[in-house]
């Protein structure tokens, strides 16, 4: 038999001509400036201890046995739902395995036939799939364009009938810029001409809004139809929820199929992201403080080494350095490693063919030694 098919092959092929093949490596022991554990919960052992705890008090199993409306849905899952309602402000919480499945659950699910979607054009894949897997309209407005969004707003509302509901997405924290839009504007229109906004709040979990969301700073959570919450970045662990009404999640709990046929997460896994958020609760605030202070140390270092027009504008932990071609942005990435920081290049496709740049994640465990140092470097490879 054919190693693989010719169209398959040609495929790899195609990437390898472009300098753009993925493939899988292993964590060394470089300086951390690529993942996504923002507050360094990841590597807590306060954190794991709390939830070997929890396990033993609550429902010392291993597995999860089936899907939640099976014979998965253990204890923890109540707990973790409970909390998690009162931490964020929201009416209700349903945990899902992952923000890909949330994302496809929910967008695949919610949005009928005759709605419309309407996206921010850099929005995340799995808002993206979601979307395609339903049967609503879809269209894009321009990046963090409330102008535009509006135009679009107005011009569908003239032209379907009533009974077509309009959605509105965007994310708080914007994963390759880091950017963020202006929710509160963007909060006013969709109630101004009845829209539900839906915000991904995956790469503010946990950092803003006193260890909640970018809805929570600002105090939107009333103006929101529903809001994805993640936990494999800041909170350290595994697995997304999806805040909104009782309604909503009765609704997904029925149609979700990335909720009902799958199985549950392990006891282990919603221990973890308990225990992660009782630490939040009650010792995060200096962590996160931390953070903030590497945010602005960044920021004041890049304009220091006069690097800051290479930068994206970004006021989170995500900072990109843009280095057209991706040959150019591999090898800038390379030369970084060698020296012993681990910053990821990411190509195109994932980003725009002519938009290729670094992608720095800063941590409460970076230091600021650390921070200048690998500026440096950037600045002596530009």
């Amino acid at each position: 038999m054919e190693k693989l098919p010719k169209k398959l092959q040609s495929k790899i092929d195609q990437r390898k001509a472009e300098n753009a093949l993925r493939a899988l490596t292993f964590k060394g022991e470089l300086v951390d400036f690529s993942s996504n554990d923002y507050l360094g919960f990841a590597r807590s052992e306060d954190i794991s201890k709390r939830a070997s705890y929890l396990i033993k008090e609550v429902t010392p199993i291993n597995g999860a046995t089936g899907s939640r409306l099976l014979t998965g849905n253990h204890k923890l899952y109540g707990q973790l739902e409970d909390f998690l309602t009162e931490h964020y402000g929201s009416e209700s919480a349903l945990v899902f395995n992952s923000g890909y499945d949330a994302n496809i659950g929910f967008f695949s699910s919610v949005p009928q036939r005759g709605d419309v979607v309407l996206y921010d054009e850099l929005a995340h894949a799995s808002i993206r799939d979601g979307i395609q897997m339903g049967h609503a309209k879809s269209f894009k407005f321009s990046h963090n364009d409330i102008d535009h969004l509006k135009e679009r707003i107005l011009s569908l509302r003239a032209q379907s009938s009533n009974e077509s509901e309009i959605y509105v997405v965007t994310e708080s924290v914007f994963s390759m810029d880091g950017d963020s839009p202006n929710l509160e504007s963007m909060a006013m229109l969709c109630r101004e001409q009845n829209c539900f906004l839906v915000v991904d709040e995956a790469h503010a979990t946990g950092i803003f809004g006193q260890g909640r969301d970018m809805v929570s700073q600002l105090g939107l959570q009333k103006e929101v139809f529903a809001r994805l919450i993640t936990f494999g970045k800041a909170i350290g662990c595994h697995g997304a929820a999806v805040l909104g009404s009782p309604s909503l999640k009765e609704y997904l709990i029925n149609f979700s199929r990335s909720f009902i046929y799958t199985t549950a997460l392990s006891p282990h896994s919603l221990a973890t992201v308990l225990a992660a958020h009782q630490y939040l609760k009650e010792q995060g605030e200096p962590v996160i403080q931390t953070l903030q202070e590497n945010i602005g140390f960044f920021k004041s270092e890049a304009t220091r080494l006069q690097l800051s027009e290479k930068f994206i504008q970004s006021n989170s932990a995500i900072h990109c350095a843009l280095v057209i071609g991706n040959s150019n942005v591999k090898y800038m990435a390379q030369q970084l490693q060698s020296h012993g920081f681990d910053v990821k290049p990411i190509l195109s496709p994932t980003v725009k063919e002519g938009e290729e740049r670094l992608r720095f994640c800063l941590h409460a465990f970076n230091s600021k030694e650390e921070i200048s140092r690998v500026l440096s470097l950037l600045k002596n490879l530009m």
